[in-house]
This record gives structure tokens, C-alpha cells and sequence, in this order.
């Protein structure tokens, strides 16, 4: 009788138990073959996007000079040990007056990348460090025919290239939108890594707009990417092309986990321009940009470090010409929003050179709006960063406001505002405690204190008098062609 009753209740308690499960929410155990399904799987797209992605191999040609003839037992001998000819004598050709050889022309191979094709018509996409420097270039298709390329163009800049090869009826890619991409996706990259055609690697997207150039944010995944694979496509699960496998961080020269892509979006504006001009046009307004600190913002009413501050302003440039100034914050171009420095260059570039723009600035504790007509970046054009000028000393006026904070200024004259092309402020004499901690130094000269501009010693006291000691006092001030913020914090 009891062990009918023992019976019922456990088979009531394993009842129980399992309705507590349910209720609880336990997931039932899953065969190992479905968790297998529920991975991606990437078969369907390499059968799909690997047919467009072509191995590519440059060539350069180098003049070299031999050295004195030696037997073929000495040159077997350096072949063998170190790798190479002998050094006075590489791949000898004839001898040629006093046992020397003649000079002669020879390909040497230069180095391997990827790419993948873009239009049926034969324009191949590339990094523009694959082909850099090539004499030729050769790219193989999957099917293993090979072909002499023609450069059509290439931006150092972006990074982005296009060859072209005589051929038609080509696998093109399909080109996906970067906007829809999201961190945690997966991705996968088709190369030829270490010169291993074909190679598939896989993994996910790590981060988006990352600044790692001028021009480009970056797509950051950890998807193995190694020498050999620059050039070729990031493909997202719907088998399309959202970016082109660029740069590594790396400490050891290979794969460590961290790798670099450019936007498709950004590649095919650059290469849209290659291919109707063979070079690429940017726009250009002229300024030197840094970032803008908290301490900055706060000390000035900006409130959050935002935006991008200009240090300098070409002479003669388009920012000049529309009254942009040293100091200011330039927050906004054509109603986009400048969140950070990098992001300035962007918008500017990629603006038609001639186009009518409206840059938004914060100066001296407000927003104002100017218009200004985009310039042309020259190619290859190099900033010339010019010396600092050492103003003649002038006579120092009394400040003991000043001196309390360990500064000796004075009057700017006629000439030194000329030669400095500014209209006002003093210049720092000394600087000592709290303003060399901030940064001030003899020879600088000073624009404005607290958002209010000085054109001399007067004004800058009474400006340093109004302000509030218990909080750091910012200072606009100029050293050379260049302008920047220093917090003055006051002595306790």
C-alpha cells in the first residue's frame, strides 16, 4: 500500500517539475544539429561573390648595374647562404669592358594583392598601395586567365584604385548600403593573403567610423585580414560589397585580431571621378583644424567638446575670403554637423570645388553663419607650416592683474600687427606660474580673454578684471601662423 502511494507522488512530483520548467522558461535541450543550423553559413556566398574577386600581381621594372664576373661556384655559394646574388653581381648579364657587365633592364616582381570586379565591362576595384609604383600589373581572374591591367587611377588619399582589363561579360559584385550595416553583424573577406588565392575568412563587424585617415571613417571588424588580402571586398550576409579590406593593426605584421575596411559608399565616389577623369577633385576652404578639449568648451560656453577649432588660416584662401578667423569653432559646413576635427575634411572634400557653402563658427560665445566658396585641393599639395615670428620687443605697460598670474605683456605696434596679420592683442613679454602651466610663453601674443577680444594692454586688463578667478580663465592667443586655447587656472 505504501509503495502505491510513494509511486503516485513521485510520478505527481515529476509532473510538477516539469510545469515548473515550462513555467520557468527552461529551454528544452536542442539536438547539436539544429544549434549547427542556427550558425551562418557562408558557402552560398562564396559561390556567389567569389567568381568576381581577381588576384592581383604588379611588377616593376628596375635598371640594375653588374659588378665584376665571378665563377659559378661562388655564386651558387651566396645563392644557397644568404639567399641571394653576389652584391657587386646580381643576375649577371655579359661582360662587358674590364670585366664588368653591362647595364641592363629587368622586371622584378613588386608584390601581390586583391581586388574584385565592378563592372562586367572589366574596371577592377584595388587599394591604391597595391598598384603604387607598378610598371605592370597583372590580374587573375578565378578561372585562372590572366590579364595585363591598365591603371585608370588611383587616390593615395583614400587609399582606392581602379584598373581596367580588356575583357567582357565579366561577374560583377553587387554593391551594398554601409548605412544599414550594423556592429555585431557578420561579415566575410575573400583574398589572397601571403599570396594564397581564394582565401575565405569570416567574423563580425567590430565598429563603424572609426578615424584612422583623413577623408575615410573606417569599418573596424576582426575578420582575419593579412598582406595579400588589400584590395579585396567585405562582404556582408546578403552577399554584397560593403567595403574594401585596407589596413591591419598589427605589432607583428600579421593578423592580430583588428583590421580596416574602406566604405563602399566612400570608394565608389572616389572611384566614379577616377574612372570619368582619371584623378579625383576635392573641395577646400583653406584652415588648419584641431580638436577642441572640455576644458575648452566649458571655459568658452561651448559645453561639450564638439566641433572643429582652427588654429590658422591660409592667406589668400576661400576660408579667409568668407571671414574665418583663428580661434574659431567651426561647428557645422553646408547644415552637417561637425561632431569632431576629422569629420570637417570629410564634408569639405567631398564638396564640388566652385559650390556656394555655409560654414557655421562659434566665436566669442556665439553662432554665426558665413558663406564661403569652396576652393580646389591641389594634388599631392603640401602644408607649409611656417616659423614662428619673433615680434620686436615693444615698451611693456603695467599690469598687475597680469603679473598675478605671472604674465608681462605689451602693446603691439603698427608693424608688428602687420607682420603678424592680426588687428589687435598683446603681446606676452613673460610668462611665468599659473600661465606658463597653461602653456604661455614669451613671443606669443594674446587675441582675447574670456570670449572678449583686446587690441592692447587696456582693454586686455580690464577684459583679465571682469573675468571670474575661481574658474580657469581661457586665452585666445596666437604663436606663429597658429591658434589656440590656454586655461589659466589662478594660484590658491
Amino acid at each position: 500500500m505504501l509503495s502505491r502511494v510513494e509511486g503516485k507522488v513521485s510520478t505527481l512530483l515529476m509532473v510538477g517539475a516539469l510545469s515548473l520548467g515550462v513555467t520557468l522558461g527552461f529551454a528544452p535541450v536542442t539536438p547539436a544539429a539544429a544549434q549547427t543550423r542556427a550558425l551562418p553559413d557562408f558557402t552560398d556566398l562564396v559561390d556567389k561573390v567569389g567568381p568576381s574577386v581577381v588576384n592581383i600581381r604588379t611588377v616593376e621594372r628596375v635598371t640594375r648595374r653588374g659588378g665584376p664576373e665571378m665563377d659559378e661556384e661562388m655564386q651558387e655559394f651566396f645563392r644557397r647562404f644568404f639567399g641571394q646574388p653576389f652584391p657587386g653581381n646580381p643576375n649577371p648579364g655579359g661582360p662587358g669592358p674590364r670585366g664588368r657587365s653591362e647595364p641592363r633592364e629587368e622586371e622584378r616582381p613588386r608584390g601581390v594583392g586583391s581586388g574584385f570586379i565592378l563592372t562586367t565591362d572589366g574596371f577592377v576595384m584595388t587599394n591604391a598601395h597595391v598598384v603604387d609604383g607598378a610598371s605592370e600589373v597583372l590580374v587573375t581572374l578565378p578561372d585562372k586567365r590572366e590579364f595585363k591591367a591598365k591603371i585608370v587611377g588611383a587616390d593615395k588619399r583614400t587609399d582606392v584604385a581602379v584598373v581596367k582589363i580588356e575583357a567582357s561579360g565579366l561577374p560583377a559584385v553587387k554593391v551594398g548600403d554601409v548605412s544599414k550595416l550594423r556592429v555585431g553583424e557578420w561579415v566575410m573577406a575573400i583574398g589572397s593573403p601571403f599570396g594564397l588565392d581564394n582565401t575565405v575568412t569570416a567574423g563580425i563587424v567590430s565598429a563603424k567610423q572609426r578615424d584612422t585617415g583623413d577623408y575615410l571613417p573606417f569599418i573596424q571588424t576582426d575578420v582575419a585580414i593579412n598582406p595579400g588580402n588589400s584590395g579585396g571586398p567585405l562582404i556582408n550576409m546578403q552577399g554584397e560589397v560593403i567595403g574594401i579590406n585596407s589596413q591591419i593593426y598589427s605589432r607583428s605584421g600579421g593578423f592580430m585580431g583588428i583590421s580596416f575596411s574602406i566604405p563602399i559608399d566612400e570608394a565608389a565616389r572616389v572611384s566614379d571621378q577616377l574612372r570619368a577623369t582619371g584623378r579625383v577633385s576635392r573641395g577646400r576652404i583653406g584652415v588648419q583644424i584641431d580638436q577642441v578639449t572640455k576644458d575648452v568648451a566649458e571655459s568658452i560656453g561651448l559645453g561639450k567638446p564638439e566641433g572643429a577649432l582652427v588654429r590658422s588660416v591660409e592667406e589668400g584662401s576661400p576660408g579667409e575670403k568668407a571671414g574665418i578667423q583663428a580661434g574659431d569653432i567651426i561647428t557645422a559646413f553646408d547644415g552637417k554637423k561637425v561632431d569632431r576635427p576629422s569629420d570637417l575634411p570629410r564634408l569639405v572634400g567631398n564638396t564640388k570645388p566652385g559650390s556656394n557653402s555655409t560654414v557655421s563658427v562659434f566665436r566669442r560665445g556665439k553662432t554665426i553663419e558665413l558663406k564661403v566658396t569652396v576652393g580646389e585641393f591641389e594634388t599631392e599639395q603640401q602644408a607649409k607650416a611656417q616659423a614662428p615670428k619673433e615680434p620686436t620687443p615693444t615698451e611693456s605697460a603695467a599690469s598687475p592683474v597680469a603679473k598675478a598670474m605671472g604674465l608681462q605683456v605689451a602693446d603691439l605696434s603698427e608693424e608688428q600687427k602687420r607682420e603678424l596679420k592680426v588687428k589687435g592683442g598683446v603681446l606676452v613679454e613673460a610668462a611665468g606660474d599659473a600661465s606658463a602651466r597653461a602653456g604661455l610663453r614669451e613671443g606669443d601674443v594674446i587675441l582675447a580673454v574670456g570670449n572678449v577680444e583686446v587690441s592692447n594692454v587696456k582693454e586686455f586688463n580690464n577684459a583679465l578684471s571682469k573675468a571670474d578667478k575661481s574658474k580657469p580663465v581661457n586665452m585666445l592667443f596666437r604663436r606663429g601662423d597658429w591658434a589656440q586655447y590656454a586655461l589659466v587656472r589662478p594660484s590658491r
